[in-house]
Order: C-alpha cells, then sequence, then structure tokens
C-alpha cells in the first residue's frame, strides 16, 4: 500500500488535483478546462465551493 502511495506522490497526483479536475469535469465537460483546474488544485476546489449555493458560505 505505501508504495502505491509513493508512486502518486512522484507523479504529483494529489487529492486537490484529483478533486478538481473531477469537478471541472462535472461542470465543464472540458478536458482543456480540467487540466487547468488541475493544475491550481485547491485554489479552483474552495472556488467552486465558495460560490456555489450552499457551498461554503452558505
Amino acid at each position: 500500500m505505501k508504495d502505491g502511495a509513493q508512486g502518486a506522490a512522484k507523479a504529483g497526483i494529489g487529492l486537490g488535483s484529483a478533486l478538481a479536475v473531477a469537478i471541472s469535469w462535472s461542470v465543464n465537460k472540458s478536458i482543456v478546462w480540467a487540466a487547468i483546474h488541475g493544475v491550481l488544485s485547491w485554489l479552483y476546489v474552495l472556488y467552486y465551493a465558495f460560490t456555489r449555493p450552499g457551498g461554503l458560505s452558505g
């Protein structure tokens, strides 16, 4: 199990990036936007959470 986590970390895949790509794909259905949002990772996730009705800001 430890080898898989280290492999993902070496590949640069993080939870924030995966979450950002999943959110972006569900909203935009665009590979280009998903890639851009994957690079921005947690910034996009927080932006999405704060700007959606019922998100973190209520």
